[in-house]
């Protein structure tokens, strides 16, 4: 299935990663770049992205998306989290790599403890020293390459669950957009019925003056125009509250005037995706950043029992170096012996008081926590899928509905007010008419606008509104395309398969 065209596959490139998803070891290039459809292009990297805070002007969804994933809060929340990761990943690393250490020391004992009253022999009470040391762990029950492993899986997930905020800004983004042009369009409809109103009141007080209609069709006049106003404040007042609900996702201040100086340009275009409820679930299982991301922690968790169980094995050291010191014998000071040094350490734990065992329990435990928590999720996305399904064939079915019944409102508006400047008709016909209009036109206007923020939502499920790009090797990705063409998502006991 073709993808959104909103966001690329370049699109996670470059507003948010300098490596994009590359392997858990930092590349070398440290920026790139993302291009969102419009021509809009940003390019950023970490700790340097200048952020937007007024936006004047036009302001289309393109552009919106694109600001919106350089300074969401949420998104730069994930970035950190993902540095966080990163200089974890390097601090677990270093258990596994050799420790160079230089120490110094300088000591000086008084003479008299120093011989403990004593006759005064050739000796020195100031000593210093000066050692290079080496140390090497040589084996630890295979809890340090579990933990590298473990700690590189959390970065992986990281990256997973960027990808799962990307995707909630972006569906975010588009339901917020269309909600700005949707109120605006309800202020266009109130508009007209204050219009139309007012053309009634107008008609009815010529007519009274030309003495062909009592008082009582100038009287209901007004009151009918009294009653749409309120429509048409309620609908500015909601058009300013979307705008500030996007611009406080987008990440950007009002003007001083309290109130957003950029204008949002485009139509509710109804746009329909070709996939059936069981494509449609399938790919939600398969392709969710939140599932994937989940299935690695069952992995991570998987390595912190290896971690844990390495408490029941040995231990192993060792340690090298060289040392210049002063020399012990003799008054001169400057006198020194130098020498290599070289040990090998080992510790086991015989017992430990059950601590290991517990450890291991919690580990046991946890993973069976991941498991019913993925598995739980699974259901979740299916039941997400179902429904975001469901409410884009009612609110598709309830615009082509009320799209012919607008045309036939505009008629029986027409006819009515033919009606009544004939003298055939009567004044409450044209007034429900009118009623009957505006009913139909903002009914028709906010399925459009409901159905694009559930097509949003429905992008969002099944994972199709973006598409990334994998520098590194997902350990699921076997998985996830079998899930693609047999329908099936990995079940958390396919993590364990060797």
């Amino acid at each position: 299935m073709k993808p959104h065209p909103l966001v690329t596959c370049a699109l996670f490139c470059g507003a948010v990663l300098p490596s994009t998803i590359a392997a858990p070891e930092p590349a070398g290039s440290a920026q790139s770049k993302a291009s969102v459809q419009g021509g809009a292009t940003l390019s950023s990297e970490f700790g340097t992205a200048v952020r937007v805070r007024q936006l004047t002007g036009q302001l289309t969804l393109a552009e919106a998306v694109n600001l919106a994933l350089r300074q969401n809060p949420d998104v730069l929340r994930a970035l950190r989290e993902i540095e966080r990761a990163r200089g974890r990943v390097i601090e677990v690393r270093a258990q596994a790599l050799p420790h160079l250490a230089l120490s110094s020391g300088y000591d000086q004992i008084d003479m008299k403890l120093f011989l403990g009253g004593a006759q005064r022999i050739a000796t020195q009470n100031k000593s210093w020293s000066i050692s290079l040391e080496v140390r090497q762990v040589l084996y630890s029950g295979g809890k340090i390459s579990a933990s590298i492993e473990a700690e590189r899986l959390s970065s992986d997930a990281l990256y997973y669950s960027l990808r799962d905020t990307l995707d909630k800004v972006v569906s975010q983004v588009r339901q917020q957009f269309s909600s700005v042009l949707a109120t605006r369009g309800l202020i266009g409809v109130a508009e007209e019925s204050v219009e139309l109103a007012a053309q009634q009141l107008r008609d009815a007080t010529n007519r009274f003056e030309a003495g062909t209609v009592p008082r009582f069709n100038v009287l209901r006049a007004e009151v009918e125009l009294a009653s749409v106003k309120p429509g048409l404040i309620r609908a500015k007042n909601d058009y300013l509250i979307s705008q500030l609900q996007l611009a406080k996702t987008l990440g950007i201040n009002a003007s001083p005037d309290g109130k957003p100086s950029f204008e949002c340009v485009g139509e509710l275009q109804i746009s329909y995706r070709p996939m059936s409820l069981v494509d449609s679930i399938s790919l939600g299982r398969a392709r969710r950043p939140s599932l994937k991301a989940q299935r690695q922690q069952i992995l991570v968790e998987r390595q912190r029992l290896t971690v844990a169980r390495a408490g029941y094995k040995p231990q192993v050291s060792a340690d090298v170096g060289y040392r210049r010191s002063s020399s012990n014998v003799g008054l001169d000071f400057s006198d020194a012996v130098t020498g290599y040094f070289l040990g090998l350490r080992g510790s086991w734990n015989i017992f430990d008081g059950l601590e290991t065992n517990g450890q291991v329990a919690q580990a046991k435990a946890k993973i069976e926590s991941a498991i019913v928590t993925y598995e739980e999720s699974l259901q979740s996305v299916e039941l997400e899928v179902q429904k975001t399904f469901a409410d884009l064939q009612q609110y598709r079915e309830t615009v082509e509905s009320q799209q012919k019944n607008v045309e036939q409102a505009r008629e029986a508006l027409r006819l009515s007010q033919e009606r009544l400047g004939a003298g055939a008709g009567t004044q409450l016909e044209v007034l429900d008419a009118r009623v009957a209009l505006t009913r139909a036109r903002t009914i028709e206007l906010q399925a459009r606008a409901d159905y694009v923020r559930s097509l949003a939502d429905f992008d969002r499920a099944t994972a199709t509104d973006t598409v990334y790009v994998e520098l590194f090797k997902d350990p699921l990705a076997a998985l996830e395309k079998k899930a693609l063409h047999k329908g099936k998502a990995p079940s958390a006991a396919d993590l364990f398969k060797p």
